[in-house]
């Protein structure tokens, strides 16, 4: 299995690689023309002409990379979201009940004669209460960012070892949010875990503090419409219920998370 899942990690690291080169030369491409056009009120404009207090500008490959950065950030991270949320409400028919009686009971409030009659505003959002707790607890499940870097701002004493002052330190979510000491039954997908706030610290699935991801809310919208969109419209199964997980570089189902889906009638 060690020598399985090694494989899987070299050659899921080696197809983004090829990824992440042709979103480089893509971008690349994409700055040379921008180049030499006025006026251009964007992102790239923006990282193109930014200064800092010396003065100096970001160089085409910080710029690039900072572009590259964002759309795999803003694209895999909700896409893997929104997979985890189907799989664990897959595996969770109690929840997936409750989360479909919450969305029809929402559309039909509203007065729709079928359930695709109507769709979500955004003052619809703080009504969906047990579909907010699904999220958060996919996301606590997920660990879409597998881990944080902290600096230690004291000399800190942890298991009989001192981290000095100023030490670079790396926090692995899943160790945390999967922690018993935080979390009840932590590998089991209970969104009624969130009738409580998590305790302070021990819930960092979009970092903290100033450094917080800024995209956090975005995500969490994101997810939000499309578990109501899927829980009012569509029934879906697992293939390969018992598939097993690879953690590296990112959890993802063996099998891809394989389901079917059939479409509800109204």
């Amino acid at each position: 299995m060690a020598v399985e899942s090694l494989l899987s990690f070299h050659l899921a690291n080696k197809k983004s690689s090829f990824c992440r080169q042709k979103l480089n030369a893509f971008f690349r491409e994409v700055l040379e023309a921008r180049k030499n056009v006025d006026n251009c009120d964007d992102l790239m404009s923006g990282l193109m002409h930014i200064e800092d207090e010396q003065g100096k500008k970001l160089s085409d490959e910080e710029v690039v990379d900072n572009i590259v950065s964002l759309v795999m950030a803003g694209y895999e991270s909700t896409a893997s979201a929104i997979m985890w949320a189907t799989y664990h409400l897959a595996k969770s028919p109690s929840a997936l009940a409750k989360l479909r009686d919450e969305n029809i009971a929402l559309v039909k409030s509203k007065g729709g004669s079928t359930l695709a009659s109507l769709t979500i505003t955004r003052d619809d959002i703080p009504k969906m209460k047990y579909t907010t707790k699904v999220v958060e607890e996919t996301i606590r499940m997920a660990n879409i960012s597998s881990m944080v870097y902290r600096v230690a701002n004291k000399d800190v004493e942890y298991h009989g070892y001192t981290i000095p002052k100023g030490w670079p330190v790396v926090v692995w979510l899943r160790s945390l949010h999967t922690d018993p000491n935080y979390y009840q039954d932590p590998l089991t997908f209970n969104p009624d875990r969130w009738d409580e706030p998590a305790k302070t610290g021990t819930y960092q699935v979009f970092g903290g503090g100033y450094r917080i991801c800024p995209g956090n809310m975005l995500a969490r919208l994101q997810v939000t419409i499309m578990l109501h969109h899927l829980s009012i419209g569509y029934e879906w199964e697992l293939l390969n219920p018992d598939a097993k997980i690879n953690y590296l570089p990112q959890p993802r189902p063996m099998d891809g998370a394989s389901m079917a889906f059939r479409k509800l009638s109204s």
